[in-house]
């Protein structure tokens, strides 16, 4: 086909804003006795663990009249201690997982339209389309090209990132021309973040299509597993959203190699999990996923939220809030965890996780506001408590530390009253109970390997990674990735104890575009973003090695990261020790051993993409008139201003060009938002052309 627009023929679905307020009530599908079997073992078991842990510490400290850090102490150990009984238990129930019967249908006989739907924010445009392309061709080779369009919506706002979409996009629908369409928008407003940009994208185009399988920048996913989600969707008119378990992957740096091999070798089974007590009632991660277009439309659309900071405004962490909304409207929601072909990329370093995780860590305590939303399912409401507590359980465990210390000092420096003046047979003993606190100790590490060990177990045991990947290596792999979890733990827990004050003290996160490539960074910002880690650590060591070294022998793990948190960090985002560990088939994953078809493809034509948008920019565009042309065929005009409210930017832009003497001090005058307006408006375009070059 020939495209005269980069976007379709608008076809708008209503997507009204929810009421948290009030809700009609619904009948929802009875789940399966497995689910709730799942639920008794999960929920049930870590109930039973947590009153059995906090008994123990509660007669660890009533070996004489207990003071309130010590009350503290057990409940802060409570806090912390129910969520990894909680992991432990859910891996236990994951091995219960019945696993999903999947459709038979032929996609050829199906008359289902299904988007694949691409959001961007500045993302590298070469690697972004070489994914599509790859995605578009396997699905012609399947013949199930027409069914499927794809359609990326852009809320990029760097003048030279826009240029070089529109030449990959063209270059992408000349590629995928007569077997997969391909159509483009670019917002001009970027209210509401991604949420918005999905939300304009169902308000004008939804109508069109009958599922969407939202993608992320870095999502790969095989022409088997789009196919498998699409005929599943429609084998189950209940079914509202099916997620994918994602598989970690093209990790070059140490990180992410950890990353990718933790989730490869302890995900399943804890996905497992996840999946075998959540039934209906399942989440939604924003990517990777399949979702029906009306039913969304009709019931996930997000308000905004009042109060005060940080509850206020556009709700961030969407995906978790329009999972708990159409299952609220009866849809079902569910993961497909034993469905393979499904990827995406890991932050390269500790230092990407970290700015990654201040906005996830906002929009997670933003969810405390929507808890309390009518009608919502008890296991979304859990999935959100979740969300929140995976980064409020870093202060509450860093409170449980300084308790600890706390009362070493204090037993250093008071003068214990052994005997009081009333009459007792029985001396006031200031102590713990410590060989019950090694037994609690011991077994508390047990059940945080839990997840890690079943997970061991069962790769193991599974011949797809075993052959692969070799017991001895994944042993030792799974050593490498504890050692490096316990000394990186400590190190996040302080950065996300900084985000949760910082998010209570109404600081915003921002909106920054997410780091998928290590560049490298220099010892001075390493030194600033860790300095205070490193003072924590030695001052900690310091205080325990006078006032109390056996606290200091059981404190030693958590603060040699703390202590080395500088040079950790460096580390994580080596490539070098990447490429040995690589080398010597550590941290390994099946796909790297036996590359799948759709990765060579999508690596080919990412060199081809990076090679032909090389150096491309305005400068470019102003030399080559098919650019040009490309460029403002492809886009879409400004929405008109309104009254009172005239084109700011545009009318500058017009100024600066009739007053420049060249083109490039014209765009040397331009600001980013100028030279954005100067790509909106062909006809400013043609003025500046006019200018000479230099």
């Amino acid at each position: 086909m020939t495209y005269t627009s980069g976007t379709p023929a608008e076809c708008p679905l209503h997507m009204p804003p929810q009421d948290f307020t009030q809700h009609k009530k619904v009948r929802h599908r009875r789940q399966h006795w497995t689910t709730w079997l799942a639920r008794l073992i999960t929920f049930g078991g870590a109930l039973a663990l947590t009153v059995f842990a906090t008994y123990q510490m509660v007669m660890i400290v009533s070996q004489a009249e207990v003071t309130l850090p010590q009350w503290l102490m057990v409940g802060f150990f409570t806090l912390t201690f129910v969520w990894i009984a909680l992991a432990a238990c859910g891996a236990i129930a994951g091995l219960f997982y019945p696993g999903s019967v999947f459709s038979k249908k032929a996609i050829g006989k199906s008359d289902k339209k299904t988007v694949l739907l691409m959001p961007i924010y500045n993302e590298d445009t070469a690697q972004t389309c070489a994914a599509l392309l790859s995605m578009g061709k396997a699905l012609a080779a399947t013949g199930a090209g027409q069914q499927f369009e794809i359609f990326i919506i852009s809320d990029s706002n760097k003048a030279d990132v826009w240029v070089k979409e529109t030449a990959a996009v063209k270059q992408l629908q000349i590629a995928l021309e007569g077997e997969v369409k391909v159509w483009y928008r670019r917002r001009f407003n970027n209210k509401a973040k991604k949420a918005g940009n999905v939300h304009e994208f169902v308000s004008r185009w939804g109508g069109r299509y009958d599922y969407m399988l939202v993608l992320d920048a870095d999502s790969l996913l095989s022409a088997s597993t789009l196919v498998t989600l699409m005929t599943e969707m429609e084998a189950d008119p209940n079914s509202g959203i099916l997620q994918t378990l994602p598989c970690l992957y093209r990790g070059d740096t140490l990180f992410a190699r950890l990353q990718q091999f933790a989730g490869t070798i302890y995900g399943p089974i804890v996905a497992n999990g996840i999946t075998a007590w959540q039934g209906d009632d399942g989440n939604y991660w924003g990517h990777n996923a399949i979702i029906r277009v009306t039913a969304f439309a009709e019931t996930a659309g997000l308000p905004t939220l009042g109060g005060i900071k940080p509850f206020s405004g556009d709700i961030l962490s969407h995906d978790f809030v329009e999972a708990a909304l159409m299952r609220r409207a009866g849809w079902s929601v569910r993961m497909l965890p034993e469905l393979k072909g499904s990827w995406e990329e890991s932050p390269p370093s500790l230092s990407d996780v970290a700015i990654r995780d201040r906005r996830w860590a906002q929009g997670n305590v933003q969810h405390l506001a929507v808890l309390s939303a009518k009608g919502l399912r008890w296991p979304n409401r859990f999935h959100m408590l979740t969300g929140i507590m995976g980064y409020m359980a870093s202060p509450i465990w860093f409170a449980l530390i300084l308790i600890g210390i706390v009362m070493a000092i204090q037993i250093h420096y008071v003068n214990v009253e052994y005997f009081s003046d009333e009459m007792s047979l029985f001396p006031h003993w200031p102590v713990f109970d410590s060989e019950r606190m090694i037994q609690l100790f011991i077994l508390t590490m047990a059940i945080l390997l839990v997840p890690k060990v079943l997970g061991l177990l069962r790769a193991i045991f599974n011949a797809s990674l075993r052959k692969p990947l070799g017991i001895i290596r994944m042993l030792l792999g799974a050593v490498l990735e504890i050692v490096f979890s316990v000394l990186y733990a400590p190190i996040f827990m302080l950065i996300h104890s900084k985000h949760i004050v910082d998010i209570f003290r109404g600081r915003d996160s921002g909106w920054s575009t997410q780091q998928r490539k290590f560049k490298g960074l220099p010892w001075g910002q390493l030194f600033r973003q860790h300095f205070w880690h490193t003072i924590i650590g030695v001052v900690i060591t310091w205080a325990l090695l006078y006032y109390s070294p056996p606290l200091l022998i059981w404190l030693s793990p958590t603060l040699i990261g703390l202590v080395l948190s500088i040079p950790l960090s460096a580390l994580s985002g080596s490539k070098l020790l990447a490429k040995i560990l690589k080398f010597c088939g550590l941290l390994s994953i099946p796909e790297e051993v036996e590359v799948p078809d759709i990765m060579v493809q999508r690596d080919k034509f990412e060199v081809q993409f990076s090679k032909a948008l090389e150096n491309l920019s305005i400068e470019q565009l102003l030399q080559d008139e098919s650019l040009q042309h490309q460029h403002f065929s492809i886009i879409q005009l400004p929405p008109e201003p309104l009254r009172g409210h005239p084109p700011l930017e545009k009318i500058s832009v017009m100024h600066k060009i009739a007053d420049a003497d060249s083109q490039s001090e014209a765009l040397s005058w331009m600001t980013d938002k100028e030279k954005l307006a100067l790509l909106s408006y062909a006809e400013v375009f043609e003025s500046l052309r006019m200018l000479k070059a230099f």
